[in-house]
């Protein structure tokens, strides 16, 4: 059975479609989407679906209109943008790597953003959007030194991958050291946030990383054949008219751009980059980068959790890192092994 089908426009354009992917796409944002509607009537005060689709539809009650769309539906959103936001970047890094281990986890950007929020909580006792500032800032300026570390004629696979697990461990130590110096106030703080959690969310922080969000992803995806011929190798993306390292660099700002404002509104919640685009790569069974794809499954993995940490755990509710975290952890050991018995590692 053919995946691909070429479509023809009436000016004369061709495009090909992977019927496949595009059916996951549809498949994985319904997915999200529900998930999100369900925790939003999941809580204290519990709203069954269709009085949670009536009431965004604004014909819910006073009550319902004031939990659902003040408490609950900046939470849910964010959860949706910050999960979209990881799967995006890690499908870019693992693509630019060339290397399924190429995720931000791994290649220390959360480490280097949580840096950035402990800087402003143990120095300067910051606000919720100072600590959030922070966290952006200290997620691009390790970004920019895991590239400039990495640069040798060139920023290639496994020495981008190998630069960024030494600058995060050089960074988890200095996270270390400032836990270590801060009052126990600020240093309970500073671990409540390192947890990654969704907890508290509003539309301040909605709007900022939609915003980032309404850039970055149609610039990434205008970028997209660039991306997948790169995958062929340089000598060839080259041969093929691709402009390289412009092409590297300005997808690497976006995906460091998107890790970065993902930690900044939730903190770093750990693993759905890793594991996002290698879950929507099997699902669409497709060689390239999946972007779309592994964006929407990064929504559908955060808000997943997010519910599961609400309701699986009776009264005792984690915050979502943990579950990204255990789940992640599992399927990082998976992955492991699947690449050392392929002889990739």
């Amino acid at each position: 059975m053919k995946t691909n089908r070429a479509v023809r426009t009436p000016g004369g354009l061709s495009v090909r479609l992977d019927v496949r992917a595009l059916t996951v796409v549809v498949l994985l944002l319904a997915a999200a989407l529900a998930a999100g509607v369900v925790l939003i009537g999941t809580g204290d005060f519990p709203i069954p679906a269709a009085d949670v689709l009536r009431t965004l539809a604004g014909e819910g009650d006073a009550g319902q209109e004031f939990i659902v769309n003040e408490l609950r539906l900046p939470r849910v959103l964010v959860g949706l943008l910050v999960g979209a936001s990881l799967g995006l970047g890690g499908a870019l890094f693992q693509s630019i790597s060339r290397n399924p281990l190429g995720s931000p986890d791994v290649l220390g950007l959360g480490q280097g953003a949580t840096a950035g929020a402990l800087v402003v909580i143990v120095l300067f006792s910051g606000t919720a959007n100072q600590v959030a500032a922070g966290a952006l800032v200290g997620g691009l300026v390790t970004g920019f030194a895991i590239y400039v570390l990495a640069w040798k004629r060139g920023v290639h696979g496994y020495r981008l991958v190998l630069v960024g697990i030494g600058v995060s461990a050089i960074v988890t130590a200095v996270n270390g050291y400032l836990l270590t110096k801060s009052d126990i106030v600020d240093a309970a703080r500073a671990v409540v946030w390192m947890t990654g959690s969704l907890n508290g969310r509003d539309w301040a922080q909605v709007w900022p990383l939609l915003g980032l969000c309404a850039v970055l992803v149609p610039l990434v995806l205008a970028n997209a054949r660039g991306l997948r011929m790169m995958e062929m190798g340089d000598d060839v993306s080259y041969a093929l008219g691709v402009r390289v390292e412009r092409v590297r660099l300005l997808l690497m700002v976006a995906a460091v751009l998107l890790t970065a404002s993902a930690t900044a509104a939730a903190g770093p919640v750990g693993f759905v980059a890793l594991t996002a685009p290698q879950l929507a790569r099997r699902l669409t069974r497709s060689p390239g980068p999946n972007l779309l794809p592994s964006l929407c499954m990064g929504a559908a993995l955060l808000v997943t959790a997010d519910w599961a940490s609400q309701r699986i755990f009776g009264a005792d509710q984690l915050p979502v890192g943990v579950v990204t975290g255990v789940l992640g952890g599992v399927y990082l050991l998976w992955l492991l092994v699947t690449e050392r018995r392929a002889g990739r590692i």
